[in-house]
């Protein structure tokens, strides 16, 4: 028996990995076997070591139309619709230890908002659309809420939440859905450009880096200070630290950025 086409391809190339959405018949809908290798393919990007960043791509005109209607339709009958695996592959996606940075070339709607709002960074063209759509179909965003609300300015999250209006890449950029919108033309060397800067950083530093942006703000200080001091200390006196300060006073790269490629024969 053969095994199905696969919906998210994988592909690796010095210390990036890119999980690309290729599902273009349903506009990268997020089915349950589209987010099963995107789990997947995730865990595996997170098991190796040599892998520094993550990317997020799409094959067709649209990066993610959000949920599989179809699916969603089907499983009424038996009282559920798969929305706790979206909430997975969000958590998955938001928890990874390595950056992951979402390149958004079309169209995203519902639920591929908030994988995009889940990624660390993310670029997409200024031609590209946006909506909430859920309440124009009787529902409500409710589990992207969970990160798209911490990116999104409050006035425009209850505006775009509303409306179910459609916004451009320009909006998003603006409002703080995406990191940065760009001319299409643009796209591919923006996001290789952020991509070069990202395998510059030590591995766990990156991992720590991204934990300090989720913590929670303290209700103390001087308590905060005192505990982010110690965190700082940890971190100059870990191995990554050390080699780092060498490298730097040495002016060389530091051992974990990746060898330039070699120059075509």
């Amino acid at each position: 028996m053969t095994s199905p086409d696969p919906l998210v391809r994988v592909t690796t190339s010095r210390g990036v990995t890119t999980l690309t959405l290729d599902s273009p018949h349903n506009r990268n809908a997020l089915s349950t076997p589209l987010m099963t290798q995107l789990l997947a393919g995730l865990a595996t990007a997170v098991a190796d070591d040599a892998v520094r960043v993550v990317v997020l791509d799409h094959t067709g005109p649209v990066f993610c139309s959000g949920a599989d209607l179809k699916e969603t339709a089907a499983a009424y009958a038996s009282g559920t619709v798969p929305a706790g695996m979206l909430g997975d592959v969000l958590a998955a996606v938001r928890e990874c230890p390595k950056p992951v940075l979402a390149r958004v070339a079309g169209p995203a709607r519902a639920g591929g908002l908030g994988l995009i709002a889940a990624a660390d960074l993310a670029v997409c063209a200024e031609a590209a659309t946006f909506a909430f759509t859920e309440v124009r179909i009787g529902v409500i965003p409710a589990v992207i809420s969970a990160t798209v609300l911490p990116r999104l300015l409050p006035r425009a999250a209850a505006e775009l939440y509303l409306t179910g209006d459609t916004f451009d890449g320009r909006r998003a950029a603006e409002i703080g859905l995406v990191t940065t919108a760009v001319p299409a033309a643009e796209l591919d060397a923006t996001v290789a450009r952020y991509c070069a800067s990202l395998v510059r950083g030590a591995p766990g530093a990156l991992a720590g880096a991204k934990e300090l942006l989720r913590r929670p703000a303290a209700t103390d200080l001087r308590d905060e200070i005192a505990a982010l001091a110690a965190l700082s200390t940890g971190y100059f006196l870990s191995a990554e630290g050390r080699e780092g300060v060498r490298a730097f006073r040495e002016k060389r790269d530091a051992s974990w950025v990746p060898a330039p490629a070699d120059p075509p024969a």
